[in-house]
């Protein structure tokens, strides 16, 4: 396993093998040795092509999360909401597929949501910390501040998704 880090500090790639055969492949996702994080929740989502999940973070329960695409295409987004960060406010996109050798690790205090570029796509996150619904936030994903470029101009949304909040309004 290698680390890759991006533009914004603590945000990485987590760079693995991947083997394949005739039967398929085979990819590790995480050592503890590597990150040095103690991951205890995992989840999966399943969503169809256009689905836009995010922008979400836990707020008082903060969560660093590693993810990974079991099936299908996405395009990851993520926004440092670290008061103190030189990059507060940043986003940072890239497209993860089924076939990446590599995972991302989103640190504590970011905004996190992803759309799904292909027919259907799944998704496996392990989690530092467990779902906290009272510390739950969802920050608009088409926020005019953040200026995110996604691909699709009417993603299909939850009503969360849809209720979400202004950046400007994030304390």
């Amino acid at each position: 396993m290698q680390i890759i880090k991006t533009k914004i500090k603590d945000l990485v790639l987590v760079k693995t093998s991947i083997y394949k055969d005739k039967r398929g492949f085979f990819k590790e996702v995480e050592k503890k040795r590597v990150l040095k994080k103690k991951f205890i929740f995992d989840c999966f989502s399943y969503s169809k092509k256009n689905t836009l999940r995010g922008m979400h973070l836990q707020t008082r329960k903060s969560q660093a999360k590693i993810i990974s695409v079991v099936q299908g295409k996405i395009l990851d987004v993520v926004v440092d909401l670290r008061k103190n960060s030189k990059t507060y406010g940043k986003y940072f996109s890239i497209e993860i597929s089924q076939n990446s050798n590599f995972s991302l690790f989103i640190p504590e205090k970011f905004a996190h949501g992803f759309l799904c570029l292909t027919k259907e796509c799944a998704v496996y996150y392990k989690c530092t910390n467990y779902r906290d619904k009272n510390s739950e936030t969802t920050i608009k994903w088409n926020d005019k501040k953040l200026n995110i470029n996604w691909p699709v101009k009417k993603p299909i949304l939850s009503k969360k998704d849809k209720n979400g909040i202004n950046f400007e309004d994030f304390k």
